[in-house]
């Protein structure tokens, strides 16, 4: 009876969790033509931006931004009419080190004081197939603005029953130089190409 007891119990309790997770899972399709058009914004507890940097040659030196918002316009029947606009906080740079976040917040880096955001808006998309896409934009960092490239993919959508909310996975990802931008300093440390990687969950609106 013990045994049954503790077996059935066991039992219960993975039937149990088989069930949550099957509520929660989303019925997600990955066809660009069977994605939900309109407006979405960003969910930014389930999004990340990180930036990656050559570092005295010898290490890949991460870092994240904590605070950013992005919006999207999307139509599957006219891709290329998307729209994809984002904004990004510098004072938000988040490198697991008070000093050095302090650091790239001065004259020298982002300069957060004068300039406390860069923003990217999409001028162009480029269909790749399978689900990719460049994405061609004006980035303004430090007040300087140029236009760059970024690979994107989308990876499908679902309605969420966690949030109700039907939902777009997108990632991205694109490099830049710092000193097209007026970081020029200390380029025999620290690389002048940035690699940015941008992983996204879009919410309709």
């Amino acid at each position: 009876m013990r045994l049954f007891k503790l077996f059935g119990g066991a039992l219960l309790i993975s039937l149990l969790l088989g069930g949550c997770g099957a509520l929660v899972t989303p019925d997600k399709t990955d066809q660009i033509s069977a994605l939900k058009p309109g407006a979405y914004q960003i969910d930014p507890q389930h999004s990340t931006l990180l930036f990656k940097i050559e570092h005295l040659g010898l290490s890949t030196y991460v870092g994240r931004f904590n605070d950013f918002s992005a919006s999207l316009e999307f139509d599957p029947a006219n891709i290329e009419a998307t729209q994809l606009d984002a904004r990004v906080d510098t004072t938000s740079v988040d490198v697991d080190d008070s000093i050095v976040e302090g650091t790239l917040q001065n004259s020298d880096w982002f300069h957060s004081e004068q300039f406390p955001q860069a923003a990217f808006t999409s001028t162009a998309i480029k269909p790749l197939g399978d689900n990719r896409f460049v994405f061609t934009g004006d980035l303004t960092l430090r007040g300087v603005t140029k236009s760059v490239s970024f690979q994107g993919r989308f990876n499908g959508g679902a309605t969420t029953l966690l949030t109700r909310r039907y939902t777009l996975g997108f990632t991205a990802s694109g490099t830049l130089n710092r000193t097209d931008f007026g970081i020029d300093r200390y380029t025999a440390l620290v690389g002048e190409e940035v690699e940015l990687e941008f992983y996204a969950e879009f919410q309709r609106q």
